[in-house]
């Protein structure tokens, strides 16, 4: 896909050439220059009549109708250059990456010198372009009877760079696996509920141990009941798909030591159960297992890159049914902890097989827990569709993740889980916690119920209920699930300290 060459001349032959552009004179005297020149000045008077511009997110078509060399030159711009962050380029790189697929070329060439300042250096953009370029032409594919309209792909990309060849491909290498395992979340969280049941999941779970060599368990309903698995299965009773744990362990260090725990919520559709949603609340509950396709997404991520870590994943997995025997309002059942919980909602289910799964990471080793889960809609209400909610009982490992989400660009805003917040939690009167204590900081209650398993281990809980999904298509990608904290695990699995 990527081809890493220096410049040699504007003589070089492709479809496109992509240049970047940035506010000021020097940009101008640059490869921009060059061809300006062998187009006899053309160029400069197409900017200064405003064809081509340098204002951020502008792409400008050049047609050459040059006999021989690059047939189409698009100038990218950037705006003023000490305003050029890694995110904005990366955006500015999906931009561009959608309109070269909008006109279907299948081969181009990147100039990656002239997207460079003094604050993003040339392998910064070659994680960026790569990144970019899977996220922002992502597609899922989706059910529908094929075209007979052939699909268009760009197939080959020249990056010319003067910087080293080895630095530059390594980049490329791990913004690209950023982009597809962001991209296997998406595809995971967009798949209908009947096609991707527990079992489904666990499937694809398994290929990924074989593929990755991770060891891998999937405990059935049999063995969740011989453990007494009792929240977990309690959401599972109303179903006739049978509930899966699902297990994988990297093992990056010679030692089993200074586990992370990673735990994702794979409710796999959720009606709500007796505590039923409305229609339009229920549309879209495909989406609620975007914490398990999150971790599955950073599992894929940590397989290519093989950090010196070691890392479990667990992911409980089911869907929340009504029949004659599923779970009901004033049920008490009793978790794998030994706490007996209280359900006054049958629709707060996610805190429910998150608590199971959060004992047995712990009983399997994992010293440093996070979470995710499309947990509340109350985390949207408090922080909107753009930001992820997140909860923590030990700072230091809440600044690390949060360094991870600053570099990757998947903002987190972190809310305070108080001492009388617990005590709610523990408000039942006939049981150790209560599943709902009321709408009131309902995104808090939920990470504060959380928060009773993982106990004195240090955690961090991640509502991803707004940003797992997204209406509107952007310069990274379209509408449907973004495969949000997947480059958030992953960036802070490979820092961790």
């Amino acid at each position: 896909m990527f081809t890493v060459k220096p410049w040699s001349s504007a003589e070089v032959v492709h479809e496109a050439l992509a240049i970047g552009l940035f506010e000021g004179k020097d940009s101008w005297s640059g490869l921009a220059g060059e061809y300006d020149s062998r187009l006899g000045g053309q160029l400069s008077n197409l900017r200064k009549e405003g064809d081509i511009s340098a204002k951020r997110g502008r792409i400008a078509t050049i047609h050459t109708m040059l006999p021989t060399g690059v047939k189409r030159l698009y100038f990218v711009g950037f705006g003023k250059k000490e305003e050029l962050t890694f995110e904005r380029l990366r955006e500015v790189f999906g931009k561009l990456f959608r309109t070269w697929k909008q006109a279907k070329r299948t081969e181009a060439a990147i100039a990656l010198d002239t997207f460079t300042t003094e604050t993003v250096d040339p392998n910064e953009a070659a994680h960026a372009l790569a990144e970019a370029y899977y996220l922002a032409t992502y597609e899922f594919p989706g059910y529908k009877q094929k075209k007979s309209e052939p699909d268009y792909a760009l197939e080959s990309l020249t990056v010319y760079t003067a910087a080293d060849a080895a630095e530059i491909e390594a980049s490329l290498f791990v913004g690209s696996v950023y982009g597809k395992a962001t991209n296997s979340a998406r595809t995971l969280v967009n798949t209908p509920g009947n096609l991707l049941t527990a079992s489904d999941l666990a499937d694809y779970a398994v290929e990924l141990a074989k593929r990755y060599d991770f060891d891998y368990e999937i405990l059935e309903k049999e063995e969740m009941e011989q453990l007494g698995m009792g929240a977990l299965l309690a959401v599972n009773q109303g179903s006739k798909q049978p509930p899966k744990l699902i297990v994988l362990k990297y093992q990056g260090k010679e030692q089993w030591e200074n586990v992370i725990g990673l735990v994702g919520k794979g409710v796999t559709f959720d009606t709500g159960g007796y505590c039923l949603k409305p229609r339009d609340s229920m549309i879209d509950m495909k989406t609620d297992m975007g914490g398990a396709a999150a971790v599955l997404g950073a599992m894929e991520a940590i397989g290519e890159l093989r950090p010196e870590q070691n890392v479990l994943a667990v992911i409980p997995a089911t869907d929340n049914m009504i029949s004659a025997e599923a779970f009901k309002p004033d049920d008490v059942i009793t978790s794998l902890s030994g706490k007996t919980i209280e359900v006054r909602n049958t629709d707060a289910e996610g805190r429910l097989i998150l608590a199971d799964a959060i004992t047995y990471a712990k009983q399997h080793g994992a010293r440093y827990l996070i979470d995710v889960a499309t947990l509340t809609g109350g985390v949207i209400v408090a922080l909107g569709t753009d930001k992820t909610g997140a909860m923590t009982n030990n700072e230091a490992l809440f600044e690390q993740l949060l360094e991870a989400s600053m570099e990757t660009g998947e903002f987190i805003w972190r809310l305070p889980i108080t001492e009388k917040d617990r005590e709610r939690v523990r408000s039942s009167k006939i049981a150790d916690l209560n599943n709902s204590p009321g709408r009131e900081g309902h995104a808090i209650m939920g990470g504060a119920f959380i928060g009773e398993f993982a106990e004195d281990t240090p955690w961090v809980h991640l509502d991803i209920a707004g940003t797992a999904t997204t209406k509107k298509d952007g310069d990274l990608g379209p509408a449907g699930a973004t495969g949000v904290m997947v480059r958030t695990l992953t960036a802070f699995v490979e820092r961790f300290e």
